[in-house]
C-alpha cells in the first residue's frame, strides 16, 4: 500500500540542552481526523501498545498527540530544569512543575525512574512557550488532550535511537492514515543537520527464492513468491522485494520466509 506525504512547512526546532538526556524526535502532522469517542480510545489504546513493546515501556521511545488548535508553530524540542517547568499534566487538577509531578501524579511516579540522575528534563514547548509535554512521562491538559473536536493532530516520537523513532512514526501515522486521516510531513532541525519525517518509502530487500525453498523444503516459483509476499502487505519489484515504511519487524531474508509460510499456510506443509 502506497501513502502519500504532503508537506506541512512546520518544523521541530530540537536545541542542544536535550541532547544529555533524549537526544532525538521526530514529528508529523496528521490532517482531516474525524474523531469519536471509540477512535479516541483506539488511538489511546495503539499509543499504549506501541509505548509498551515497541517503546520498551517509554525507555526507548516516547509518543506524544497533540490538537493542533490548542497550540502554535514552531515547536521546540528542549531541556530544562524541572523546577523551572511549570504546566498542568494531563487529567490534574492544578499546575505544577515537574518536579512535583514525579511526586503527585500517577504518571510521574509510575515513570519518572526514566529521568533518574537526570539534572534537567526534556520538554516540548511550542511558539508562546507552552508546555506540550515533558517525555517520557505526561503530555499537559491544556495542549496535549485529544478530543472529538480535533480535526488535526501533531505527533511526535522522542528517544535514544533516531532510526527506533522514525519506524515508530510510521506505524502510528499509517494507522491515522487507515482512519481516513491525511499525513504531513515536518522538517526537523536539529543544529546544521536537517530530516524530513515521516518518510513512508519502502525499503528493498534481496530475494532468493531458491533459499526460500529450502528452507521451507517447498519447490515455489517466482510467481507463487510474488503472490504469496502481496498477500501480505509486500510490493515486490524483480528480485527485491518492498518492505512497508510500518514494519520493524523485518531485518533479514529470514523474516520474509516467515511471512512467506505463514501466507503458505502452515497447516499446508
Amino acid at each position: 500500500k502506497k501513502y502519500s506525504v504532503n508537506n506541512s512547512g512546520e518544523s521541530i526546532i530540537v536545541e542542544k540542552a536535550v541532547k544529555t538526556v533524549r537526544p532525538f524526535t521526530v514529528g508529523a502532522i496528521v490532517k482531516n481526523l474525524k474523531l469519536d469517542d471509540e477512535k479516541i480510545r483506539e488511538l489511546i489504546q495503539i499509543q499504549e501498545k506501541l509505548h509498551v513493546s515497541f517503546g520498551r515501556n517509554r525507555k526507548k521511545v516516547a509518543i506524544g498527540i497533540y490538537p493542533m488548535e490548542n497550540i502554535s508553530m514552531p515547536i521546540t524540542y528542549t531541556a530544562k530544569k524541572p523546577s523551572e517547568i511549570v504546566f498542568r499534566p494531563l487529567e490534574a487538577e492544578r499546575e505544577m512543575n515537574a518536579k512535583e509531578m514525579l511526586s503527585e501524579h500517577s504518571a510521574g511516579r509510575e515513570y519518572g525512574h526514566l529521568l533518574d540522575g537526570c539534572d534537567v528534563f526534556p520538554v516540548f514547548i511550542d511558539s508562546e512557550q507552552r508546555v506540550l509535554s515533558v517525555p517520557p512521562i505526561i503530555n499537559s491538559d491544556e495542549t496535549g488532550k485529544i478530543t472529538a473536536d480535533t480535526k488535526e493532530a501533531f505527533i511526535e516520537f522522542s528517544g535514544h535511537n533516531l532510526e527506533s523513532l522514525q519506524k515508530g512514526l510510521n506505524m502510528l501515522v499509517t494507522c491515522l492514515a487507515d482512519m481516513g486521516g491525511s499525513i504531513y510531513s515536518m522538517k526537523i532541525v536539529d543544529g546544521t543537520k536537517k530530516l524530513i519525517t515521516p518518510d513512508l518509502n519502502p525499503e528493498k530487500m534481496n530475494l532468493d527464492v531458491r533459499y526460500v525453498n529450502k528452507r521451507l523444503g517447498l519447490e515455489l516459483g517466482d510467481k507463487e513468491v510474488k503472490n504469496l509476499l502481496e498477500r501480505m502487505g509486500y510490493g515486490v519489484d524483480g528480485k527485491q522485494v518492498l518492505v512497508p515504511a510500518y514494519r520493524s519487524d523485518v531485518i533479514h531474508m529470514v523474516d520474509l520466509i516467515e511471512d512467506i509460510a505463514i501466507a503458505y499456510g502452515y497447516e499446508n506443509f
